[in-house]
């Protein structure tokens, strides 16, 4: 009977380990399929929150002139600029974001449902914890995206990312805009998932934990969507932190976004969320999608339960 116990609980200990294999197996998949699409539009967002304004006049008119401009300026890997720190860490990043917040929820999931105040913790979990490839994902991405913006006439150049970030800011500079990251990615955790969760069931009235891939696709892109725009102000302050262009500088948070209000209006806080909820919409669709097909699950034979 012991050995009896003994070998069941080895059992069940390799399928908890093979299940955190598959999570971070499929998080990364995930990531990686949905920053190869979307990275663009993401560009475009950077220039558009971080565009200089001379005389009341701004470097772009709006998305689509942005992407052209820089298409025409820069050709089509400028478009691209940037990508390789965001295509190497959204793989961590996204294996993080999306277990950890299925880790936490099994935790409080009977089986059948889960109480929405344990739906917002389990996203702020996630939101925090990704925090730690985040931070210096965005401070190596902006810096990639804004290093050719023109800046009072002149094309700033580097090597490459990492030469950018040791010239402007320091190897301690990669976590520079930390708190401002924070302040968006965990209330954005907080409203995607629980809404995810939600529209999921609307949809898919039978078993939302086997809803189909078009699901599970509608239901990321409009929780991310939400999310995104509900969110922009702080990933504004967020961009101007970390910007290595940027003519203003300011001390901190409150006087970046003191200052913004001031100088450039209430509406600035929501510039760039039309690029913006484009470009996460498609991303955490795609991601969130490919997350729960299960990919890994089905390598290592083992059970794909996500807790919706």
């Amino acid at each position: 009977m012991c050995d009896m116990e003994m070998e069941f609980q080895a059992r069940d200990n390799l399928i908890k380990y093979q299940t955190l294999i598959a999570t971070t197996g499929n998080g990364c998949i995930a990531g990686f399929a949905g920053i190869v699409a979307t990275f663009p539009l993401d560009l475009c967002k950077t220039r558009l929150q971080n565009q200089p304004v001379h005389n009341g006049v701004r470097m772009y008119n709006g998305l689509w002139h942005c992407m052209i401009e820089v298409q025409r300026k820069e050709g089509m890997r400028g478009l691209y600029r940037g990508s390789l720190p965001n295509l190497i860490c959204i793989m961590p990043e996204k294996a993080i974001k999306l277990g950890m917040n299925d880790y936490v929820r099994g935790f409080f999931h009977d089986g059948s449902s889960i109480k929405l105040r344990h739906e917002i913790l389990a996203g702020a979990v996630a939101g925090l914890c990704q925090s730690v490839i985040t931070i210096p994902m965005e401070m190596f991405k902006i810096s990639g995206q804004d290093a050719t913006r023109v800046n009072a006439g002149a094309v700033v150049s580097y090597r490459n990312t990492l030469q950018i970030v040791r010239q402007t800011r320091g190897l301690s500079g990669i976590y520079s805009g930390g708190l401002a990251t924070w302040l968006r990615d965990i209330p954005f955790s907080m409203i995607y998932f629980p809404l995810y969760s939600y529209l999921t069931k609307v949809l898919w009235q039978k078993d939302s934990q086997k809803a189909p891939f078009w699901v599970n696709l509608v239901s990321a892109m409009t929780a991310a969507g939400f999310a995104a725009v509900a969110v922009n102000p702080f990933d504004v302050i967020k961009t101007r932190l970390q910007s290595i262009h940027h003519s203003r500088k300011y001390t901190g948070i409150v006087d970046c976004g003191r200052s913004i209000y001031k100088e450039e209006g209430f509406k600035s806080f929501f510039r760039g969320s039309a690029p913006r909820c484009m470009a996460i919409a498609p991303l955490f669709g795609i991601a969130q999608s490919v997350y729960r097909l299960g990919v890994c699950q089905g390598i290592l034979g083992i059970p794909h339960n996500p807790h919706v």
